[in-house]
């Protein structure tokens, strides 16, 4: 029988916010989803018509908030899919930094280019 192992503390706040940002994720994937393909066909899709919706305060929150929530997600995923395979001792402080450090500087980017976006720079 293989040994389940899993670095996430059950309960803790690192698979809370894991299922947080999932559940979040799938509710604003749809929302996106259904923009792009219901409201606005893909094909249809354009930069100046994307600039008008980044300028709706909503909008631009959900999809600012969907940046957050997808970085994190999916760091903290990728950190503890690492811990899972045996990741440990300076390396896994290292690991944690460099993904630390690229989370950051996504959310850091995506959020400029939303700004950029909504013409608020």
């Amino acid at each position: 029988m293989a040994e389940q192992y899993s670095s996430f503390t059950r309960g803790g706040t690192g698979w809370l916010l894991q299922r947080i940002t999932a559940a979040f994720l799938i509710v604003v994937l749809a929302f996106h989803f259904f923009q792009l393909h219901f409201v606005n066909h893909a094909a249809d899709v354009t930069f100046a018509g994307t600039q008008a919706r980044m300028e709706n305060v909503g909008y631009f929150l959900t999809m600012v908030l969907f940046l957050i929530a997808g970085t994190f997600h999916g760091v903290n995923g990728v950190y503890n899919a690492l811990v899972n395979q045996g990741l440990e001792g300076t390396q896994k402080k290292v690991v944690l930094a460099v993904l630390s450090l690229a989370g950051i500087a996504l959310i850091a980017q995506g959020i400029w280019v939303a700004v950029a976006m909504a013409g608020w720079t």
